[in-house]
């Protein structure tokens, strides 16, 4: 069988990776073509195009890279078509695999949609297109099968892959008394909005020390250029072992926050996007909490400083609550309960099952 999957984050590259090691596992002969990175090229997908060039962020960042954006579109259309695969995998991506779905779909190719778009958050109507375009939605988050029942349309709940990651590292937790892990997050505009704030919170606690989780997309040269004098190490290909070994974590919204709890890291979830980006997504965005922590949970388990409120003085003081021992056990106890939330490991697996089956 033929294969063809579509990622266009690092964290996608992750799980499509997973994946594609579950297939393989199960039907040792698939050939799989993707849209995604080093990972899953490490599983021996042939990689036509990588996510960096992929990850466009906030409304204004999509319009100006419009053009870009439709070649890309093109570009992958025309692919799908020359490879004639059996099937095309989505991973989230929305923006662009809803696109896909729907020329897939057009041209009798088999569509799986694996790892839902956050449409419960936001552009809910999009649930009509996948409803029309998708054949087998496979979702990670416990609330989204109820999501798409009241939309009439049966997905199914395999588990959140992280689950998978975290226990084939196979690695013991020991945590250092005074280091705290900064993620800064992936793409170049988070990068350039986050890090200073959090060189600052490390400026104000001269006696932790403060190492910076690299995305591997992005040149060390990057982050040198607003490190300054500031006495704080970037490290690449080393987050999980920051995960672990981190007496607290500072972290941009995105899965890095679900990452964090799952391996027990204390954590302040920071968030802070275009003017012009934010004030059109408060006006769209319909749920309460930004993290999938406090999604998940339905609660606030970590505390969230988003846009005017992720300023260097009160992030600084989150951090000392979170370094309070009271604060971290109460945080650790709450994920406990999170983890208890999202099921068992094995979501590549189950996935893989689906689409064999289904295929």
């Amino acid at each position: 069988m033929r294969f063809y999957v579509i990622a266009g984050e690092a964290s996608g590259d992750l799980h499509g990776a997973n994946l594609i090691k579950a297939l393989r596992t199960k039907s040792p002969n698939i050939e799989v073509r993707a849209w995604g990175g080093d990972l899953m090229a490490a599983q021996g997908a042939d990689v036509v195009k990588h996510y960096r060039d992929l990850a466009f962020m906030g409304f204004t960042e999509v319009v100006l890279n419009l053009r870009t954006i439709l070649r890309n579109i093109a570009f992958c259309k025309k692919d799908l078509l020359d490879y004639k695969p059996d099937a095309v995998i989505l991973i989230d991506y929305p923006g662009f695999n809803l696109r896909i779905a729907q020329f897939a779909k057009a041209h009798g190719i088999r569509v799986f949609y694996y790892i839902s778009p956050q449409i419960w958050a936001w552009k809910e109507s999009r649930v009509h297109s996948i409803k029309a375009n998708v054949d087998h939605m496979m979702v990670i988050l416990p609330f989204e099968k109820a999501f798409y029942a009241r939309h009439g349309m049966e997905v199914t709940f395999v588990g959140h892959p992280l689950l998978d990651s975290i226990e084939s590292a196979n690695a013991p937790t020991v945590r250092a008394d005074n280091l705290i892990a900064l993620l800064p997050g992936s793409r170049r505009q988070e990068i350039k909005r986050m890090l200073p704030i959090m060189l600052e919170v490390a400026r104000m606690h001269p006696n932790l020390r403060f190492v910076v989780a690299g995305a591997p997309s992005i040149p060390a040269s990057f982050y040198a250029s607003y490190m300054g004098e500031a006495d704080v190490e970037v490290v690449f290909g080393q987050t999980h072992r920051l995960y672990r070994e981190a007496r607290a974590g500072l972290v941009t919204s995105g899965t890095a926050t679900l990452e964090a709890a799952l391996y027990g890291l204390p954590q302040v979830v920071c968030y802070r996007g275009g003017r012009l980006s934010y004030l059109i997504a408060r006006t769209l965005i319909k749920v309460k909490y930004i993290s999938l922590v406090n999604l998940i949970a339905d609660r606030e388990i970590v505390k969230e400083l988003i846009q005017d409120d992720l300023r260097p003085a009160r992030l600084s003081g989150e951090l000392d609550r979170i370094l309070d021992p009271d604060g971290a056990a109460q945080m650790t106890a709450d994920y406990a309960q999170l983890r208890t939330l999202l099921g068992g490991p094995g979501a590549s697996a189950r996935t893989a099952d689906e689409v064999l089956k289904n295929t």
